[in-house]
């Protein structure tokens, strides 16, 4: 009997991996957006990559997994790292 692939442990993983990657981000972005109301600027672009991070783990929530081989089931869990939001993919 071949060993099988817990795909739904792979993406839970992936989403912990996620949420590690955003954590230090979302700090950031809320040091940003206290100082940008100390001064009065404007805060919609901190609000919206915030919400951004928030989404993140989603990508992962929507993902079929259709592959059966790891090389496959990485290259699309790969595939919900949004690179421009949580920064290089740890994978």
């Amino acid at each position: 009997m071949p060993i099988g692939i817990n795909t739904t442990v792979a993406i839970s993983i992936h989403k912990d991996k996620i949420r590690k990657a955003r954590a230090p981000k979302l700090a950031e972005l809320d040091i940003e957006f206290q100082r940008a109301l100390e001064v009065g600027a404007a805060t919609s672009s901190i609000v919206a990559k915030k919400q951004a991070l928030r989404d993140a783990p989603g990508a992962v929530d929507s993902l079929v997994i259709t592959e059966t081989s790891v090389a496959g089931i990485t290259t699309q869990l790969k595939a919900c790292w949004d690179t421009n939001v949580l920064g290089p993919n740890p994978l």
